[in-house]
């Protein structure tokens, strides 16, 4: 079991270090997380109109890791708030180990003065590895924007 700990400690900085050089905005996401309560929360572009939401959450009894693809990223009409969708992979590395898959629909709004967007998303997750189990929840994300 510690070997499984030690692994994903590594994973989870080997992901901050991607999230660092590349991320274009990175924060908190607050919501429940297998008994996290908090995640490092990152968003890089893939394109005009796509990007990636990832999170990686500490704490609890292990590391979760989710890395999905927002392939759908527009403005809300007559709105200052955007919305998204989209799915990807999650883990879970700890005793009971999980691999699946998660979706997510939210919205968000870019403060104009500060640099930083405020959203909040649905995700639904479904394990299939260890255990098949259905689970969902809200997220509430605090991001700076990088330069």
């Amino acid at each position: 079991m510690k070997t499984i700990k030690l692994f994903a400690l590594v994973l989870g900085l080997a992901f901050l270090t991607t999230f660092e050089s590349q991320a274009q905005e990175i924060g908190l996401r607050f919501g429940d997380f297998y008994g996290n309560n908090v995640a490092i929360d990152g968003i890089f572009a893939t394109g005009d109109f796509s990007r990636i939401h990832a999170d990686v959450s500490f704490g609890g009894n292990g590391l979760g890791i989710d890395a999905l693809w927002n392939p759908i990223y527009e403005d809300i009409p007559d709105t200052d708030l955007q919305w998204y969708a989209g799915f990807g992979p999650s883990v879970y590395l700890a005793d009971n180990f999980r691999f699946g898959a998660a979706g997510e629909v939210g919205a968000e709004y870019a403060f104009s003065e500060v640099p930083i967007t405020i959203g909040l998303d649905f995700r639904p997750y479904l394990f299939l590895v260890e255990v098949t189990e259905f689970r969902a929840g809200f997220g509430l994300n605090v991001r700076w924007r990088l330069p």
